[in-house]
């Protein structure tokens, strides 16, 4: 029997951290209780609309579209405080014209009205209330407010005012009854309001949640929201736990003496006929600049690619090199262009042909190519891709299929420094009302459940973290129902422990949901006319703003959305260009680069590829290091294998193995063998997976799409009708059942694992790119590396990098006010440090410098220095960093001094440029300004000691660059720690333990709910940083070490995955002390021929100086690579001092004196 109800009010995950119903789980409860309809009524936004219209329908369900809007009391651009507070009101959409008056009405509460929420008020609501109903909300509607105070007489003027915004029967008392003794006192208001003034009544229940047991989750939601604990009594809660999906009956009963406020939510219902245009498309219409008729222009566009690409085939013609007739670039060009314009999509193509046109004619950098595009050859003739589809066997048809028709996917990368400028191409182009950034989602994953659940809870936070790390962070396990089937040590702390049994069911509850909006990071729409004649539109906290659907749904309702990506990779590549053009003036043709160079090659066989993009992960080094790559090909197969699901299941393995043992490499039947040869026998990619069905089981490319697309989605029902197909097509082809069944069942078990071959080898031919600059400018791609990573303030990857050029034996220089340029720059085999990469000097105080460096030369002094620059610039902030940093040191006074002169230079520099500013002046008069008599003390002052200077340094570049506190244990470090902290990111949790030492950095003071003392600090070493939490008991032992700057030797617990890793302290002693202690044996190293007694009388006489437990040995070498190691007889122990290393190394080398740990 069909509901005699529908829910009209209701708030999904999308009233965010306030509605804890999904809207899978809104349509099934209506498809359960036989509703015909449904309705979402989220606060302020209609983020789910489209989601939530897709799955109604999907259910033979109506969805109605609605939202419960803030109001505000007088004018949306009040902002005085008594304006905080607002009225609910909840308008449906009855139709397209309702619909584009709801976008307006929500893209002004955002842009206009927004006050703590975005508001809207009367005034915008009367011109643009048609096509919408209107309900009078909850106990925060203005009727319901006035009604609760007992002005019956202003709640109904307030009604009567309503009713005549929307119109005749447009207008809906809303009854609603919770349990509430407020709700019955004002739903009997409703009442004889509907009595007097003829308005209609409706029932609806507010829900927040699915079922009424799921309160208790709902009501730690809104914790998690206020930033409260579920204990503190003054906190939000919503009183009763009645705001659940209720039965139809169940809704009778409540309101059984007003049946018609149920049979209303029929009638409404049977008004609301709004349903989005799914399945068209709004492309922006692209003029052609000379007026020629559209399908024209396209033409000649793409074939005078051609002729330019062209050039190139034929010049890899004359070199023996192109394998393929150019007769099948001009075929396969026509049947692109023909199925392109079959689809109506050319004015798509000329749309991103012009903007990437007008990024090479802007000299802004963009990438070869991204995803699936780089398998079009008409991509590839107009400028889009760089990668030659037919050479590498990339698929048209795994970009756009024929017959499945949806819009294309072309991802653009531009240089990260310059991507702002396309974007403002765009607006400009197109219209900025037309064109925006895109909606994201945040969400609550598993570990982000369970502490923001711990945290509400009151958990012991070392027991959330605990719970959180061992939830992987990715692969099935990365769930809470995965990690509970999979772990056995989370499973039996879930099933004894009633707390922790407590907090994980809620945060499976949680988990997935929506926490919080966001840009996309690439992600823009461009659109016919404004957008918001298609969605509304949001404002972030940033006042940036942004669709209000994400970028699925944007391509569902037809628009255009287009990915530009600012990739730093490509900026670098272009400064490494630049540098060695002006450094050498070399030009570097980056896209003429042989694919076979093998200094290339050679780097990638060493692994050396730190900086190289895509092919510098640890695991990936020892991966090119195993296989050892000689083709372009194999780049292109390791950058698809380098991927969770192949190494995990083993491919990855077998891929190398291949290569050594050629003879692993087997094909079921020899068809395959073409196919698969370039993988060695493994199907690596999506469109092996294509080409198998085409060529064994007859199916045409489209279709050999759709199976690849059934294949990664594990769509069993859509499985079983391809797997027949296929049986169907190998036998017509001649392949007998078993071997047809076989091959099927192996590539649906490789199509788990199968990479975008397209993407890959895009990608694969800018790391290579990326490698052929390291090979053979080494200085100059560092150069541009550190540049790129200072820019964005990656302080440790500038340290990795630093740390790189010491391996290849390029110095890196410290900043210089004399010599250094405002990025890093090449000096010989060197590199010189940038200034614009020392904090607080920014690029205007930098540019000045130079500036005025290039007309006076070289700078003497310390007031030289402030002659010519505008001192706004170049201010007090400006000079005392780049002193810190040591960028004053070539002018041959000591920091400390300079520091100290600030004051004078900043003075002296006012005069200089008062008197320049001033009408009249002459060179003359303005050299005859003297620079100030420097004062004794500072003549006499001292340079500040090296544990000082090297802080100051730190302060102003972020780390360490003439020495390093550090450098003086840096022999014996290697062997008193377990790990240095570069290397703690790339760790797995599987070690409970490690030792590590560094320079204590900020220090925080901490108290846990029972009032009892903690801290959390950093700890920094010459490869990284880390951070450190010290609990109660640890800090109590070990505070005094705690302070800044001390160097320290721990023993530590991980936390945390690669993404967040921590360290718990467990144990820590002053380095210098650990040094001593945790020494095992001191090795001294003779050489047996040529010993003298006295050389021995005077290593027993120092050793007895530091007597101790630490047992000394001797390492003697004798002749013929002979070495006998002995213990000492009359020392029998010494203290591991640093003392004692220094005289013995004095006396017997430095290379003579080892410490084990």
């Amino acid at each position: 029997m069909e509901s005699t109800f529908i829910h009209l009010h209701n708030h999904t995950e999308y009233s965010i951290l306030d509605g804890a119903l999904r809207l899978e789980d809104l349509v099934e409860a209506a498809f359960e209780a036989k509703m015909p309809a449904v309705a979402i009524t989220d606060h302020g936004n209609i983020f789910g609309a489209v989601a939530f219209f897709k799955l109604a329908k999907a259910r033979g369900i109506k969805p109605i579209l609605g939202c419960e809007v803030y109001l505000a009391p007088k004018s949306r651009f009040d902002r005085s405080a008594d304006e905080a507070h607002n009225y609910h009101l909840v308008l449906l959409v009855k139709d397209s014209r309702g619909y584009r008056n709801l976008c307006q009405l929500l893209t002004s509460s955002y842009l206009e009205g927004f006050y703590y929420k975005p508001r809207i008020d009367k005034d915008i609501l009367a011109r643009h209330s048609q096509g919408l109903i209107g309900l009078s909300s909850c106990l925060k509607g203005e009727i319901a407010v006035h009604l609760a105070r007992g002005e019956e007489r202003e709640a109904e003027e307030v009604a009567s005012t309503y009713a005549s915004i929307f119109g005749p029967g447009n207008f809906y008392l809303e009854l609603m009854d919770h349990g509430l003794p407020a709700q019955r006192e004002v739903n009997q208001g409703l009442v004889r309001l509907s009595r007097r003034l003829g308005l209609p009544l409706v029932a609806t229940n507010d829900v927040h949640y699915l079922r009424q047991e799921d309160a208790a989750t709902h009501d730690v939601l809104l914790c998690i929201q206020t930033n409260k604990k579920l204990s503190e009594p003054d906190r939000l809660r919503f009183g009763t736990t009645e705001f659940y999906f209720k039965s139809a009956d169940q809704m009778a009963r409540i309101f059984a003496e007003v049946p018609e406020a149920l049979a209303n939510t029929f009638h409404i219902a049977a008004q609301c006929q709004f349903d989005f245009p799914l399945g068209s498309h709004f492309l922006p219409r692209f003029e052609p600049p000379d007026g020629s008729p559209l399908e024209q222009y396209f033409d000649r566009v793409a074939w005078e690619g051609f002729a330019r690409r062209k050039e190139l085939l034929l010049e890899k013609q004359r070199r023996g090199e192109l394998s393929h007739p150019l007769s099948a670039y001009e075929e396969r060009l026509k049947k692109e262009i023909a199925l392109v314009k079959q689809m109506g999509f050319e004015g798509y193509f000329l749309i991103v042909w012009d903007l990437i046109s007008m990024a090479r004619s802007r000299g802004i950098p963009v990438g070869p190519g991204r995803g699936s595009a780089a398998g079009s050859l008409l991509a590839y003739c107009l400028g889009i891709t760089d990668i030659d589809p037919i050479e590498y066997d990339l698929l048209f048809e795994r970009f756009l299929n024929p017959e499945r028709i949806s819009l294309p996917d072309i991802d653009i990368d531009f240089c990260g420094r310059r991507r702002d400028e396309v974007i403002a191409y765009v607006t400009q182009k197109y219209g900025r009302e037309n064109v925006c950034q895109i909606i994201t989602f945040g969400t609550m994953a598993a570990r982000q459940a369970i502490r923001d659940v711990g945290r509400v809870l009151e958990i012991p936070l070392p027991e959330v973290d605990r719970i959180a790390k061992m939830i992987p962070a990715f692969g099935p396990e990365a769930t809470i129902d995965g990690a509970l089937k999979n772990i056995p040590q989370l499973r039996e702390l879930y099933e004894r422990n009633a707390k922790i049994n407590q907090l994980i069911n809620i945060a499976r509850s949680l988990e997935g949901q929506v926490r919080h909006p966001s840009i996309h990071a690439a992600g823009i729409v461009i659109a016919p006319k404004p957008l918001v004649e298609f969605m509304p539109l949001y404002m972030s906290a940033k006042n940036e703003i942004t669709t209000q659907f994400p970028m699925e749904d944007i391509e569902a309702i037809g628009l255009l959305k287009m990915d530009l990506l600012g990739l730093r990779n490509l900026t670098v590549i272009r400064d490494t260009i630049d540098l060695v053009a002006r450094e050498l003036q070399e030009k570097i043709e980056i896209d003429k680069i042989s694919l076979e160079d093998e200094a290339t090659f050679e780097l990638f066989q060493k692994g050396a590829t730190d900086g190289v993009f895509q092919f510098e992960s640890p695991g990936m080094k020892d991966l090119l290091r195993s296989f050892k790559p000689e083709t372009f090909r194999d780049l292109i197969a390791l950058n698809a294998l380098y991927r969770p699901g192949p190494l995990k299941s083993g491919m990855t393995e077998e891929f190398v193995r291949r290569k050594k043992e050629p003879a692993r490499e087997i094909y079921e039947i020899p068809q395959l063998e073409p196919i698969l040869k370039e993988t060695r026998g493994i199907i690596v990619y999506q469109e092996q997976v294509m080409r198998i069905a085409t060529e064994l089981a007859g199916f045409t490319m489209a279709e050999a799409d759709v199976l690849r697309k059934a294949m990664g989605k594990k769509d069993a029902e859509a499985m079983k009708t391809q797997r027949q197909k296929f049986l169907q097509g190998a036998r017509k082809k001649g392949l007998s059942q078993a071997q047809a069944m076989k091959i099927f069942d192996q590539i649906r078990h490789f199509a788990e694992y199968g990479f975008n071959k397209s993407h890959s080898a895009a990608y694969a031919y800018l790391a290579f790119q990326t490698a052929y600059l390291k090979a053979h400018y080494p200085a100059y791609f560092m150069a541009a590396l550190l540049t790129s990573e200072a820019e964005r303030g990656a302080t440790s990857q500038v340290v990795k990098y630093i740390n790189e050029c010491q391996n290849m034996g390029i110095e890196v220089l410290p900043p210089d006010i004399n010599f250094s340029d405002c990025h890093f720059t090449v000096s010989g085999n060197s590199i010189r440090f940038g200034l614009a990469a020392i904090k607080n000097v920014g690029e205007a105080a930098v540019k000045e410098i130079i500036a005025a460096r290039s007309r006076r030369g070289r700078f003497n002094s310390p007031f030289e220095v402030v002659e010519g620059v505008d001192m706004k610039l170049v201010n007090r902030k400006v000079l005392e960093s780049l002193i810190k940093a040591g960028a004053f040191d070539s002018l041959g006074w000591k920091r400390s001094q300079c520091y100290h002169l600030i004051d004078l230079m900043i003075e002296y520099g006012h005069k200089v440029q008062k008197l320049k500013e001033a009408p009249q002046t002459t060179l003359f008069q303005v050299e005859e300004i003297l620079p100030p008599e420097i004062p004794p003390e500072v003549l006499e002052m001292k340079e500040w000691d090296e544990s000082l200077l090297l802080s100051y340094e730190k302060d102003a570049l972020g780390f360490y660059i003439t020495g390093h506190p550090l450098s003086q244990f840096q022999k014996n470090l290697r062997r008193l720690v377990s790990h240095f902290l570069g290397d703690l990111d790339q760790m797995e949790n599987n070690l409970n333990e490690v030792r590590v030492a560094g320079i204590v950095t900020s220090v925080k003071a901490l108290k846990t709910k029972k009032e009892e003392r903690m801290a959390t600090f950093g700890l920094e070493d010459m490869t990284g940083r880390v951070e450190v939490v010290a609990f109660p008991d640890a800090f109590e032992q070990y505070q005094e070490l705690l302070r800044e700057g001390q160097l320290i030797w721990i023993k530590a617990r991980l936390l945390g995955d690669q993404e967040s890793r921590r360290l718990q302290l467990l144990q820590a002693m002053p380095l210098p002390d650990a040094l001593e202690k945790q020494a095992r044996r001191l090795i001294i190293r003779l050489f047996v021929p040529g010993l003298e007694t006295g050389l021995m009388e005077e290593l027993r006489n120092i050793l007895m100086k530091y007597p101790g437990e630490c047992p000394v040995f001797f390492d003697l070498e004798i002749p013929y690579n002979c070495r006998i190691r002995i213990q000492s007889r009359e020392v029998i122990g010494i203290t591991a001092a640093e003392a004692l290393i220094r005289e013995l190394e004095t006396l017997v080398g430095e290379d003579s004196v080892v410490l084990d740990y």
